[in-house]
């Protein structure tokens, strides 16, 4: 099959188009023909040598997908409601830059209705990582108050939607004003420009004081004391990656005072089992909002599968709004 491999650590050009064995899915798993792979962050880091695959995981980069069931054992499809043929996007390991793909099956979840390939591969990686981290771990709450850091990234844009959807009222940053209308359009609520604005000042001001009562932090470093700052009263910070250092020097007392919580996580190095978990819970609450309208995958731009060095750049840019997907 064809497949794109990390020749060496570095920029996008590193990625190339090469031969590689189809792989066999193993209890548990099952194998997808694939139609389209989702572009993440962890892909990039993947490629310049900072995030290594865990052990046992495939070294090529690619951690979501979409297309047609082609494998897998009989019982154990049936018992997780599928067959072959079935349209499906998955949450890999890895290995998902590639025609073909193995799966674990409870990471695996059937293609929204009236969803194409292409947006299905948008929608994995990042509505399990909202999930985890927002509802999960922030435990955010129809009513509460959502402040995400990079409204318009694959992140953001899910986890917009996922908040507004449930019930919460959503304010985001972003770096210029048509990125704001953008999120905006999407249902934030509030959208501030970091580079023009202070969040911290403009959360105070939109929530009337009492500030926000989640955060979903891309950024860390020096944001985390300003966001102790704009955190209402049991508060939940919640980190999932550290562009901005992983350093941190923030007012302790203020979190013993206010009864704030300070969280995080990683996706891929969770268990099978955790994530099937949360497959569960995304196919009960969120994967019928797509068919009632109330979200929408947002694909800011396709590639060839060829193209990915292209893909790699666009997003290191930081010049888009929503995913980038790569085709096959």
């Amino acid at each position: 099959m064809q497949a794109i491999e990390i020749s060496r650590p570095g920029g996008p050009d590193v990625l190339r188009l090469a031969q590689r064995p189809e792989p066999a899915p193993a209890a548990g798993e099952l194998l997808i023909e694939v139609a389209a792979s989702g572009v993440n962050r962890p892909d990039v880091l993947q490629r310049s040598g900072a995030y290594p695959p865990p052990p046992g995981a495939s070294d090529l980069p690619g951690l979501e997908v979409a297309g047609s069931i082609v494998g897998g054992h009989a019982g154990e499809l049936a018992a997780a409601g599928f067959k072959l043929g079935d349209r499906v996007c998955a949450l890999t390991h890895g290995g998902g830059y590639a025609e073909r793909c193995v799966a674990p099956i409870g990471q695996t979840l059937p293609v929204p209705a009236g969803l194409t390939d292409v947006e299905a591969a948008s929608l994995p990686e990042t509505f399990f990582t909202v999930w985890i981290n927002v509802f999960d771990r922030a435990r955010l709450q129809p009513g509460e108050t959502l402040l995400v850091q990079g409204g318009s990234s694959g992140i953001g844009v899910a986890a917009i939607q996922l908040a507004k959807a449930l019930g919460s009222t959503v304010i985001v940053t972003v770096g210029d004003d048509a990125k704001a209308q953008a999120c905006l359009a999407l249902g934030a609520d509030f959208a501030v420009n970091y580079k023009t604005q202070d969040f911290v000042a403009e959360v105070k001001r939109v929530t009337d004081g009492r500030g926000a009562d989640v955060i979903l932090d891309m950024v860390a470093g020096d944001y985390v004391a300003r966001e102790i700052q704009c955190l209402a009263d049991d508060g939940r910070l919640s980190i999932i990656a550290v562009q901005g250092g992983v350093r941190a020097e923030f007012d302790a007392g203020a979190v013993l005072r206010r009864r704030l919580t300070i969280t995080g996580s990683t996706l891929r190095p969770r268990t099978v089992a955790y994530k099937a978990q949360v497959g569960r819970a995304l196919r009960e609450r969120a994967w019928p909002l797509f068919e009632q309208g109330k979200l929408a995958a947002v694909v800011f731009k396709t590639f060839p599968a060829a193209q990915a060095a292209q893909a790699h750049a666009l997003m290191e840019s930081g010049q888009h709004v929503g995913k980038i997907v790569l085709t096959w």
